[in-house]
């Protein structure tokens, strides 16, 4: 019997993992149900696909460490520790959500997990990781900035402003580019001159490397690896995985710009029921194991809806409320 996986993780840890993919998947398709039922709107961009990179990325992290994202985060909150039933009331714009119903979908905010927002505005993360990181050494404090960021991004004038600051000052910034090839719906290779992404820091001096974002277990050692070089020298880092995004870039978005064959060659490689079978191969859970946490995963999405629903909206005063922080 392999144990590869019990070289990584204990065995709690790694079905740990799985829950949490499992409850971000469940979480967006029900987001996208809701959205079609008129109870979401606005823009909506599901992570369907990429769960690997937000798991195993925060599970190589420390909880002291901040985290920013851009607008597709809702996984990256909930896996850092946010309410599922606040993140959706959040979405649905009541007043019990994450951020009273004033954020919705791409402005997700709890400082109390050190989860420093998700940012419409595309790059609009990458100073504000460096800034943050730049507050940690500054006081003396052991944690570092992790900065989630698409490849659509790398493109913007704040990227290379923050990779030169961020090693200029030698911050502990940690940069992770989900690279999941289309910046809404122009490919990666149509859009930058190196479509290699994790390559462009040999301008900056900044060590790099690429991993698989499909594999929860590459992604979590990768992260963990790099974190503790962060921390321990207090230089920046880049790592790009790989991943793929399985609906549109958000749901206005029929995503017809990409092949059948293509979705169905990263279908394939879906970090769900793979890493399952990893865990079924490996004799780490039973399938009966699996079963039980699914049906849990599909009940807090089910209660979540409701508390959303039952949630009432922000009083017409609250929008003077919370303007000067």
């Amino acid at each position: 019997m392999q144990t590869r996986l019990r070289m990584v993780l204990p065995d709690q840890e790694l079905i740990k993992l799985y829950e949490k993919m499992f409850l971000s998947r469940e979480f967006e398709e029900r987001c996208a149900e809701q959205y079609a039922k008129g109870h979401i709107t606005g823009f909506l961009h599901l992570y369907s696909g990429q769960e690997a990179v937000a798991v195993g990325a925060t599970a190589g992290l420390h909880k002291d460490d901040y985290i920013l994202s851009a607008y597709r985060e809702h996984a990256q909150a909930i896996v850092r520790g946010a309410d599922p039933r606040r993140v959706m009331a959040e979405l649905f714009g009541k007043s019990t959500g994450i951020c009273k119903g004033k954020g919705g979908s791409m402005h997700l905010f709890d400082p109390s997990l050190n989860f420093m927002g998700g940012y419409a505005i595309v790059g609009g993360q990458f100073p504000i990781s460096v800034g943050l990181a730049f507050s940690a050494r500054y006081r003396g404090e052991d944690r570092i900035a992790a900065c989630f960021f698409g490849d659509g991004a790398v493109n913007q004038g704040t990227f290379h402003e923050s990779l030169n600051w961020a090693q200029l000052w030698q911050l502990p910034v940690l940069f992770i580019c989900e690279n999941n090839f289309y910046g809404i719906g122009t490919e990666v290779h149509r859009s930058s001159a190196l479509a290699s992404i994790h390559k462009r820091t040999c301008g900056y001096d900044i060590p790099s490397e690429k991993v698989d974002g499909m594999d929860v277990i590459a992604v979590y050692k990768a992260v963990k690896y790099a974190a503790e070089k962060v921390r321990e020298s207090g230089h920046p880092y880049f790592i790009e995985a790989t991943t793929y995004r399985f609906r549109g870039h958000s749901m206005a978005d029929p995503a017809k710009y990409r092949s059948a064959a293509e979705h169905d060659v990263w279908k394939a490689r879906d970090p769900l029921p793979n890493f399952a079978n990893q865990l079924l191969e490996e004799g780490i859970a039973t399938r009966e194991q699996l079963d039980g946490i699914e049906a849990g995963c599909a009940r807090l999405v089910d209660e979540s809806v409701q508390f959303a629903e039952e949630s009432p909206w922000p009083e017409d005063s609250a929008v003077w409320e919370d303007i000067y922080v």
